[in-house]
Formats: C-alpha cells, structure tokens, sequence
C-alpha cells in the first residue's frame, strides 16, 4: 500500500493507508499525429514493429478499490478503450486543452450508460474553462439530454494543493509547454508528466521522493515545447524516481534503436503497456 510521507496536517489522523495503485495502462504513447503519421513514407511509419505503432497520449491508473482515473481524453479514447478492456472511468484529469488530450470528451457518455452517473473531470481553472468554452454543447441546456453529449462535473484545482479522491492523494503540479501550462498529475508514489519542455524548482519539490514517472519525450531533435529525449533523461536522472517510462513520442522515434541507448531505469513506453508500483 502507499503512505503518505509528506509534511503538514493532511491526514488529520496521522499516517494512514491510501488508495494504492495497482496498475497504470499506457493507452497511447504517441505524439498529436500519432504513428504512423497519414501519408508518411518514412521507416518508423512503415515499421512493422508494433511499438513504433502510437496513439494519442494518454494513461488510466486503477486502484486498489475499483476505481479507475483516466488521464486525458485522447481522440483515440475508443479505440484505446476497446484494446485495454478499460470498462470503467471514475474520474477523468487533464494535463492541458490542445486537441490530442481533449477530443475525445465524448467518449465518456458510454461511461454514463454503464455506471448510471455523471463523471468528474478535474483541471486547473484555465483548462476548465477553456473545455468549457471548446465543448459548450455540453454544458448547454437543451430539450434531449439523452445519451447526445457527456454527462460530467467540472472540479477546479490549484497547482500544488493537494487533494484527496478516492483514498489516495492527488497533487496537480505546474509545468511548462512551451509559453503554455500543462499541469503534471501526482497520483501517491506516481507521477504523470506529458507535454512539457521545463519543470519549475517549485514543482521538482513536490515531485521529491516519487516512485515511478511516466515523463514526455517527443524526439531527438530540440523543440520549442516538449523535452527531447536527451532532456527527459537528464529530467528523469534528477527526479531520481526508481522507474521512469517515456512517453508521447513521435514518428523520429525508432523504438528499438531508443531503447537501446537508454538506461537501465529510464525506457520507451509503448501502447498498451501495463505495470504496478
């Protein structure tokens, strides 16, 4: 079981077990194109390798009491959904609002028809508005509710406060992608942690002493927001976590040929790739 380590009045009883995870589910580790890219003749895209086959980036992590939090509703979520026998969302939280994270929000009405409930979603204020802005169908009243459209709650957090759900302690941490806040998800001992090119001191802090990292790395080339493989590396070494699992990888990427130059601790994550702490 996880405990929790840190400092201050939560829990008010004392150290007390959390909800512990007992997997984390990669459902896509790929870039906003995916692997292979449309129309692309390149190896990677033509790879027969099914680890150089990527969707959409996104996680589930379950825990030991039934539920289930997705990370992120990647416009692959069906698909993804389907491949790994994810049959249950208890929560959904997003990391930030481009289309490869968000555009799958219809997809959690089928999780309306199976558990007979609305589903919170938790972000930061200026995601949930944005989702709010980019999905207002969904949040209009209209004559048919029906199955037409997401039945969902809107939950806002703040960077750095911890909350709990569902017996573990969650922390939303800040991030930069690029000019743009992406929001890293501390879940116990695990620590999720897409779509960025820097991590502020502040949140190094709150990351100290975790477990097990899932940790963006578009390609081997520099980009303006996203770490490249060499700075997830460096990123991972001074995190300091036991496991580190990159992620959110584009077509540059042969996986084989990364994985190989990797460290023992540090490797690729590939679609549909299951593991506990």
């Amino acid at each position: 079981m996880l405990r929790w380590a840190g400092r201050g009045a939560w829990p008010p009883d004392g150290e007390r077990e959390l909800g512990a995870i007992m997997e984390v589910i990669i459902l896509g580790c790929g870039t906003s194109t995916g692997v292979p890219v449309v129309g692309c003749p390149c190896a990677i895209c033509r790879s027969s390798d099914p680890k150089n086959k990527r969707m959409r980036t996104s996680a589930a992590v379950r825990l030991d009491n039934g539920k289930t939090i997705l990370i992120d509703t990647s416009p692959d979520l069906r698909r993804q959904a389907l491949d790994n026998d994810l049959t249950r969302v208890d929560a959904v939280f997003y990391t930030h609002t481009h289309a490869d994270h968000t555009h799958g929000i219809d997809e959690i009405r089928v999780y309306n028809f199976i558990q007979r409930m609305s589903i919170d979603v938790y972000g930061v204020e200026e995601h949930i508005a944005h989702i709010r802005r980019q999905f207002a169908y969904i949040f209009q009243d209209t004559v048919k509710q029906g199955g037409g459209k997401p039945q969902i709650n809107c939950k806002v957090v703040r960077l750095g406060e911890a909350f709990e759900l569902f017996g573990a302690r969650i922390t939303p941490i800040e991030l930069c992608h690029g000019k743009l806040l992406s929001v890293g998800w501390r879940i116990g001992d695990f620590a999720y942690l897409t779509d960025l090119n820097a991590i502020p001191e502040a949140s190094m802090e709150l990351l100290r002493g975790v477990d097990t990292v899932v940790l963006g790395a578009l390609r081997w080339r520099p980009h303006d927001t996203h770490f490249t493989i060499d700075e997830a590396v460096e990123a991972a070494k001074r995190l300091g976590a036991r496991r580190t699992w990159l992620t959110h990888m584009s077509h540059d990427v042969d996986w084989a040929d990364a994985a190989s130059k990797l460290p023992e601790t540090i490797q690729l994550a590939w679609d549909s790739l299951r593991f506990s702490l």
